[in-house]
């Protein structure tokens, strides 16, 4: 600008200094621009009006007196909010611009124009109040954004519908909660080029993405949402975006891709430039291939999460960001960055855990946010219209929120939307109140009625769920600051990837115990081999489903390889760099028969807990290509992800000529022990196991005791029989012989020895002998691991003093 104006300044001359200048949006853009560009950030360029611009607005109007009045009169209880906040935005909108401020903001855009190489550029113009997004204010969305603005003229109108929506009803009530005077915060307006998600040519998009896990605060990843078209549509939650989760310490690695969740969203709608008109956007539906496709390539979403950890390290703490990909270009770009203000803050030295009793039957089910339980009654509202009939204390549900919604949401039990994901207003919203709530069911509207019992579930993990009738639950609080340091190591079982990250707090050791056909049951659902023999598969229901399931994957194995690299990478993550010991499928026959297209491969059995399982599937003609399948997911997520951390293990092996067998079919598949690192275990469960323990170790690297089969099979008891439940007892002189034998040929074999199962946490006796007998390390469930850990630190105190 040939001029120099107070009233405007480049985002490129701003910096986190400026925030009483123009606001915590404009001043983070400029932080960026001016600091981050060399490490690849992109922020597309603009200028932003200051505060001062602002004040000699409201002077030059005499708005001053018009909001103080009118706020007199609602303080009075003499005028109602909303005919408040109408009277002062009508005197705003009515408001002349001064003219050097009008003459600042026109010339400054003429340059934008010049800069960018466009004779009338489009800009976002977006409001950033001086008191917004400070780390104990920012609710979503208090003032307005307006897009697709091209032309001088246009844009003063769009600067000065900014201002007016200072006093929105929900921005007033706000500044009320929180203490502000009314008459002390300022308005800036952020212009920026428009970034053109909406264009089709480069896939364009844009969506959210934060530097921490936004419902367990797990530190580690990334989590990305994205839409097609401009990105309101996920702030505001009218879409059910692709969710993306990247592990950021295996981001600096060359060649690796450690995108631990991919997960397509229904992307029924996006926001798109309507052409000019008052209405310079609107929603259109999308098509179903680009329903069907992810938003983001795999290199995109990495970029993505490097940038966002740069902004992070960059700001000192876990940061929001909203980004857009142009459809012109091709590009990336950050557009907004503030500090995430939730899981940041949450108090890391205490671990609050809820565990659902008996469940009834399940309602709908979507996203979960928080991680809560609460049981209460359904009001239904689906129009802000009618928000003034909710019920105080009431479950809330509706379609989707914006702010008109949070003084609702605050009275709320819980909420659950049809739409949304986990970056929507509801979602953020519903975090900052505490609120648990399940976004993005599809059809809780249509499900649940008024004054239905219902119990929230947010505490099984990614899924919420919501269940007909009140149900019991319990609460339980760790405190982490009393767990005692042990030498025998205490590792967690884990088995559902969708809840893993509500345990990364916990000091474990690593994890003991990944089960295999845990994610393959839940995350995946369809047999293997229906996967492999898809094109000759019979079952003509069975391949409706699978082709359902697997849309978009042109190979239907690799779906198989692609869900279980990812479901087996959360649990990988958790503890990394501590070991993740997973176990290789061990499902019966009965229960393989069980997933979609099974049972035209599993043979049928009188007694599947001593049949066709386990290590003599892997090498089996029936299975082999199954097992194939498995060990392509385990290299991926050791060698093309990064999670070397992890360690297999293979159950229910029951001779040492079968370990061989199992050992040359893995290395024949890439899995070879020793080479990159790999380890090998085996389940310590049949009585071979243990006579023949010295040759097992010499054909793996550690033992993993699972009591319950190697009880059943010491004593012949059947560990499902009711009529011999007293006499299955893991107790038994017979067993701790099994045990006692196996530790100690494990320790002179100078293998590893470790134990996966219950015993411990229900009997200190029990975790004292295996302590006393030399065990290497205990796995037991996340519930137990207090327990466990204060059995074993007694133990071990007893043991010294006694030597």
């Amino acid at each position: 600008m040939s001029k120099r104006f107070s009233e405007v300044v480049w985002l490129e001359d701003l910096g986190r200094g400026d925030l009483a200048r123009v606001g915590g949006k404009n001043a983070s853009l400029g932080e960026m621009l001016a600091n981050l560009a060399v490490s690849g950030v992109a922020v597309p360029p603009g200028f932003a009006t200051t505060a001062e611009a602002y004040w000699r607005f409201v002077e030059a109007n005499g708005l001053k007196e018009v909001v103080a009045n009118s706020l007199a009169e609602l303080e009075a209880g003499r005028v109602p909010l909303a005919e408040v906040g109408q009277t002062i935005r009508r005197a705003f909108l009515r408001g002349r611009w001064p003219e050097a401020a009008a003459e600042a903001i026109q010339a400054a855009y003429a340059e934008l124009c010049e800069r960018t190489g466009k004779e009338e550029v489009d800009v976002a113009v977006r409001s950033s109040a001086t008191a917004e997004d400070l780390p104990d204010a920012s609710f979503a969305g208090q003032q307005e954004s307006f897009l697709n603005i091209r032309g001088g003229g246009p844009l003063l109108e769009a600067c000065r519908r900014c201002y007016a929506s200072l006093f929105t009803d929900r921005a007033i009530s706000y500044r009320q909660a929180k203490g502000f005077d009314h008459l002390k915060v300022a308005l800036s307006v952020g212009v920026q080029q428009m970034v053109r998600a909406d264009l089709g040519g480069e896939g364009g998009g844009a969506g959210v993405a934060f530097s921490i896990d936004t419902e367990s605060g797990f530190d580690k990843v990334v989590l990305i949402n994205a839409a097609w078209g401009l990105g309101e549509t996920v702030v505001q939650g009218t879409v059910d975006p692709d969710e993306y989760q990247v592990f950021k310490p295996l981001l600096s690695e060359a060649g690796l891709v450690p995108i631990v969740e991919k997960r397509r969203g229904g992307k029924a709608g996006k926001m798109i430039y309507a052409g000019g008109g008052e209405t310079p956007t609107r929603t259109v539906p999308t098509s179903a291939v680009e329903r069907d496709a992810f938003v983001l390539s795999d290199q995109e979403i990495l970029t993505l999460a490097r940038w966002a950890c740069v902004i992070e390290s960059h700001y000192g703490g876990p940061m929001d960001l909203e980004w857009a990909k142009d459809g012109e270009s091709g590009k990336l770009f950050v557009v907004q960055a503030r500090p995430e203000t939730v899981q940041s803050r949450r108090d890391a030295t205490t671990l609050r855990s809820y565990r659902i009793g008996s469940k009834g039957r399940r309602l709908v089910q979507g996203l979960s946010i928080g991680d809560q339980i609460v049981a209460g009654r359904v009001c239904l509202i689906e129009s802000a219209r009618d928000i003034d009939r909710f019920v105080e204390g009431a479950v809330l549900v509706t379609r989707t929120t914006d702010p008109d919604w949070v003084p609702i949401m605050k009275r709320a039990a819980a909420l659950v939307t049809d739409h949304g994901g986990r970056t929507s207003h509801a979602a953020i919203v519903s975090r900052e109140l505490g609120l648990p709530a399940v976004v993005g069911t599809g059809d809780a509207t249509r499900v649940l009625h008024d004054e239905q019992d219902v119990t929230v579930s947010c505490a099984e993990g990614d899924e919420g769920f919501v269940y007909e009738g009140t149900l019991d639950y319990e609460i339980e609080e760790v405190g982490l600051e009393a767990i005692p340091a042990t030498r025998t190591k205490v590792m967690l079982n884990l088995a559902n990837p969708s809840a893993a990250f509500r345990w990364w707090r916990l000091p474990a050791d690593g994890v003991g115990l990944a089960r295999m056909e845990f994610v393959i049951g839940n995350q995946i659902k369809i047999h293997p081999m229906a996967l492999v023999r898809y094109e000759t598969l019979e079952d003509r229901e069975a391949r409706q489903v699978i082709a359902e399931l697997t849309r978009g994957y042109d190979d239907k194995a690799e779906y198989f390889v692609d869900r279980l690299a990812r479901g087996l990478a959360r649990i990988a993550a958790t503890c990394h760099p501590q070991p993740v010991i997973v176990r290789m499928s061990d499902f019966k026959t009965n229960e393989y028969a069980g997933l979609i297209g099974g049972s035209a491969f599993e043979p049928k059995e009188e007694n599947p807990m001593l049949g066709f399982r386990g290590a003599s599937r892997y090498y089996s003609p029936r299975y082999r290509e199954g097992f194939a399948l498995e060990c392509r997911a385990i290299r991926r997520l050791r060698e093309e992800m990064g999670f070397t951390n992890v360690v297999v293990m293979i159950p229910f092996c029951r001779s040492v000529k079968e370990a061989d067998r199992v050992l040359e079919v893995m290395a024949e598949n890439g899995l070879k022990r020793g080479e990159k690192g790999l380890e090998v275990y085996v389940m310590c469960e049949i009585p071979s196991n243990v006579v023949l323990a010295a040759a097992f170790a010499e054909r793996f690297d550690g033992f993993s005791i699972g009591s319950n089969d190697l009880t059943q099979l010491t004593l012949g008891v059947d560990r499902d029989s009711e009529t011999l439940a007293e006499l299955f007892d893991e107790q038994d002189e017979a067993v701790k012989w099994m045990i006692r034998n196996v530790i100690a040929e494990a320790r002179k074999a100078g293998a590893k020895i470790g134990l996966c199962g219950q015993a411990p946490s229900d009997h200190p006796a029990f975790a004292e002998f295996l302590v006393a007998c030399g065990i290497d390390s205990l796995s037991v469930t996340p519930d137990s691991f207090l327990a466990v850990k204060h059995h074993v630190a007694a133990a071990e105190a007893a043991r010294e003093q006694s030597s």
